[in-house]
């Protein structure tokens, strides 16, 4: 079985893995009430969605991580099926996904009901996990710290990677987490984003990276089944923060990470969204830049249906990602 063929198997593996226990899960969390709470200054067509259950990051995190497991008790046998590789980037994934898991109870349950936690604080582990993530691809791992077009073999950052890895992590995990607003949009686009990056690692003969991409891009499939509009269930930060970390740690892995920015443009867009509003809102004393933050919001309030506002940004994403792809051929 060649490399492609293995990574292809393991993205149908996870599809079903995740539409399987699609049904029951969101069972349990309509039992347990862990229902969404929409901010009222949000868009009135996002009243629909008051209750929807929320965490459904667990939907595709969690046949990632048995996969993974599954993959790693091969060896004992003898099949080389996985690597050390991988065990970093599902660890990342488990870990934010934990922390978004938190978040996303305090903004249900807890004192700080329709808020979650507090920003710093979250920002901080965020951080946190970020630097022990970007010690261990470059001291451990070992990684290509930089892929540049056009030149042979990669080139070495020296103590700059571990800021700029962190950067990275912490930065594409909440540009992530502000595309999660609309039935579909995030899925979409992280799931676009990882095909792309799963194609680059087998370029260059990441086996064990290509296949962690594919397992999460069909699990990423198996959870839109059930979040297509109109979604039966929503990541949540619980899904959010954790694929925006793993898909920078991904990209990180393979030496590409300048392509990050177009492979990823949406979630780069929602990010400089909502920092162009709040410097602008600051400049200007109370005037707002877009009619709302993040950009998704913007077009919904601008006449474009939300069906029309994933569509088109699942259209760009897809696009970009194939111009990244493209670049990574040079």
């Amino acid at each position: 079985m060649n490399e492609t063929t293995m990574a292809l198997s393991l993205s149908v593996f996870s599809f079903m893995m995740a539409v399987i226990w699609g049904g029951p899960l969101i069972r349990v969390l309509r039992h347990f009430r862990v229902g969404k709470v929409i901010r009222v200054e949000g868009p009135e067509r996002h009243m629909t969605k008051m209750g929807v259950p929320t965490m459904g990051g667990v939907m595709f995190i969690l046949p990632v991580v048995l996969i993974t497991l599954l993959l790693n008790a091969a060896s004992l046998f003898g099949l080389k099926i996985i690597g050390r590789l991988v065990i970093v980037p599902v660890l990342v994934l488990l870990a934010y996904g934990v922390l978004g898991a938190i978040d996303d109870w305090e903004g249900i349950r807890g004192p700080r009901r329709g808020l979650g936690m507090r920003a710093r604080t979250k920002f901080l582990f965020q951080v946190i996990l970020a630097l022990i993530t970007a010690f261990a691809l470059k001291y451990i791992l070992n990684v290509p710290e930089l892929f540049w077009p056009g030149f042979v073999g990669p080139i070495s950052l020296g103590a700059a990677f571990i800021p700029l890895a962190t950067f990275m992590i912490v930065g594409m995990s909440n540009a992530v987490n502000f595309t999660d607003g609309l039935d579909g949009l995030a899925g979409l686009i992280a799931a676009t984003a990882f095909a792309a990056y799963g194609g680059i690692a087998i370029l260059q003969g990441q086996d064990f990276v290509a296949r962690f991409c594919f397992t999460i891009t069909g699990a990423l499939f198996g959870y839109l089944w059930f979040n297509v509009h109109p979604a039966q269930l929503i990541m949540g930060d619980t899904g959010a923060l954790a694929l925006g970390a793993a898909l920078a740690v991904v990209a990180l892995m393979t030496g590409r990470w300048l392509l990050l920015p177009i492979i990823a443009i949406i979630p780069l867009s929602e990010g400089l969204s909502v920092v162009i509003q709040i410097l602008y809102f600051r400049a200007t004393k109370g005037k707002r830049f877009f009619k709302m933050a993040p950009l998704h919001h913007h077009f919904e309030l601008i006449g474009w249906s939300e069906t029309q506002v994933v569509q088109r940004f699942w259209l760009v994403s897809l696009l970009f990602a194939i111009l990244g792809f493209a670049i990574a051929l040079v």
